[in-house]
């Protein structure tokens, strides 16, 4: 065998070693694209997964809403009627009440119709607002006026001039009261129990 044939062998022999050395890369390169590639489809998965849950959430938070509040503008109507009842059982007197007749009854039937709307307005979570005696909150109550009394605190509802109606959580209509001044300021928060670990550290 010539030189040249024994380095021609030699040429062959490195190639054949080399080539499955290059083969046994190629799997190895796979593997890395396949994890990165998984890796990617579970975090697109995962956003997915929540942007689904999201979704459900805030259409059950939709469907909750439009069931509750679907009939606010009905009772906000209704509420004129039931305002009407009352003027007219209140423009009833005593005396006319206490006798035995056809205003009698007239009377008990504008009570009755009355307690009924009240009773079916709330079946549709629609309720009466009467503070009187409880301190004012803005979100709930309108101040028509003040009235100097020293003998409730500041801002107790004192008189209601009108009943508010909430639905749901929310306001339909605030109730209109006239408010204490002048009386004693509401109670400073009593201190808590003392802090050993604060006075430690003073």
């Amino acid at each position: 065998m010539t030189s040249d044939e024994q380095q021609d062998r030699r040429y062959e022999e490195t190639e054949a070693e080399a080539a499955p050395a290059e083969e046994g890369d190629q799997p190895l390169a796979d593997i890395e694209a396949l994890q990165a590639e998984n890796a990617d489809l579970k975090d697109r998965y995962l956003r997915l997964a929540a942007e689904m849950e999201n979704l459900r959430r805030r259409t059950s938070r939709d469907v909750a809403d439009a069931k509750s509040y679907s009939v606010a503008g009905f009772a906000r109507e209704m509420l004129q009627v039931a305002d009407n009842l009352r003027r007219a059982i209140e423009s009833v007197g005593d005396d006319a009440t206490a006798e035995e007749g056809d205003l009698k009854t007239l009377f008990e039937g504008v009570e009755l119709t009355e307690r009924t709307m009240l009773a079916a307005l709330e079946k549709h979570q629609v309720r009466k607002i009467n503070p009187k005696g409880e301190k004012f909150d803005p979100h709930f109550h309108q101040a028509m006026f003040e009235v100097p009394n020293p003998e409730f605190p500041n801002n107790t509802v004192i008189e209601v001039v009108q009943p508010g109606f909430v639905i749901g959580e929310r306001v339909l209509r605030p109730a209109m009261v006239g408010v204490a001044k002048g009386g004693p300021k509401e109670p400073a928060a009593e201190p808590g129990p003392p802090n050993p670990q604060a006075e430690k550290d003073a």
